[in-house]
């Protein structure tokens, strides 16, 4: 009701028109009530302005209102099981079932998607010409996951559960030609600029949840008591708190920044991507040591903290690992002749 899924799109297409700074604060404080509903902004965020910028009108009007609505939940399917993350060589392939411009898409292969079980369409890259060289020759699709073809598996993992991972498998599922986003055979390289935007809501997204994990243990060591006095007055609880939130603005200010890059029409893919590797793992550390100050208490199921740990940890792996993410950053420093 308040407008806080994907908040910075346009207002004609059912957003606020902010900007993306201000989505970041919003991911950000959501994420310091559940790290699994603040996924609805960076997925909401990322999957719309995709839409936004490479599909038609036509389907931009239709799907684009219903996100920032949540209506709807539209899933980006760029990985896929036996690749992870080798997204730029994928199995999925699409053809066309014709010759005209507007004969129909059949696609074949399995992507990996969050919210697997709720999503109503999902943004997948395939394979749409012959090149086998890697980004080259891949197109977008939006893909209605209710098509005929299309199976869901679902994933056991061990923390953002209720985000529901899983996999699409397509088997022959037919897509309409205007469901193509962008020019054929250049999706990859077009919509793959939208991942700077997410990355750094992703960082803020696991910031808010190790800050509100910070916020709760400094109540918790100023009450509780050992040796009669309150845990706080010990220089190893209080000091290694102090850190904790130095090291979270430090994190805060660099996701921030990356957002008002974007703003400003600024380059920030560097940027992004140490949003990405870093705020992830500084929050993963920070809650394991607030959970280490808790004792027995933060290690039992009662408190929320050894499920935040699990939630973060999965993302130091989804959405691009660390050592993805610093080829990306070498690649901006060096160029790709000279990175690795």
């Amino acid at each position: 009701r308040l407008g806080l899924i994907a908040p910075e799109l346009p207002t004609e297409l059912g957003g606020r028109g902010l900007d993306r700074l201000t989505a970041g604060v919003v991911t950000e404080e959501i994420g310091r009530g559940d790290i699994n509903v603040a996924y609805l902004q960076v997925v909401g965020s990322l999957v719309g302005q995709i839409l936004a910028g490479n599909a038609t009108p036509e389907i931009a009007h239709e799907w684009v209102p219903r996100i920032c609505a949540g209506e709807e939940i539209v899933g980006i399917g760029l990985t896929e099981p036996q690749a992870g993350s080798d997204a730029g060589m994928p199995a999925l392939t699409a053809r066309r079932d014709g010759s005209g411009d507007d004969a129909d898409w059949v696609l074949d292969g399995v992507k990996s998607l969050s919210f697997a079980g709720e999503a109503a369409a999902v943004v997948v890259f395939a394979r749409t010409g012959p090149s086998q060289s890697r980004g080259k020759d891949i197109s977008a699709f939006l893909v209605p996951l209710e098509a005929p073809g299309v199976s869901r598996e679902p994933y056991s993992d061990m923390g953002t559960t209720a985000v529901g991972r899983g996999a699409a498998h397509l088997d022959g599922v037919r897509v309409p030609a205007d469901h193509l986003l962008g020019e054929q055979g250049r999706g990859f390289t077009q919509v793959m600029q939208g991942f700077d935007f997410s990355r750094a809501l992703i960082g803020l997204q696991c910031l808010g949840c190790a800050q509100q994990t910070v916020d709760e243990t400094w109540s918790y060591v100023g009450e509780r008591t050992a040796f009669d006095r309150p845990l706080s007055t010990n220089q190893g609880v209080a000091f290694p708190l102090a850190e904790a939130e130095t090291l979270l603005s430090a994190a805060r200010l660099l996701c921030l920044r990356t957002l008002w890059l974007k703003d400003v029409g600024r380059p920030h893919t560097a940027d992004a991507a140490m949003s990405k590797w870093w705020a992830p793992k500084t929050a993963y550390g920070v809650i394991n040591q607030c959970l280490l100050l808790h004792g027995q208490y933060g290690y039992r199921t009662e408190l929320p903290i050894e499920q935040r740990l699990r939630d973060v940890l999965g993302l130091q792996i989804g959405d691009g690992t660390a050592q993805i993410m610093k080829l990306v950053i070498a690649r901006q420093y060096l160029g790709r002749e000279l990175a690795p």
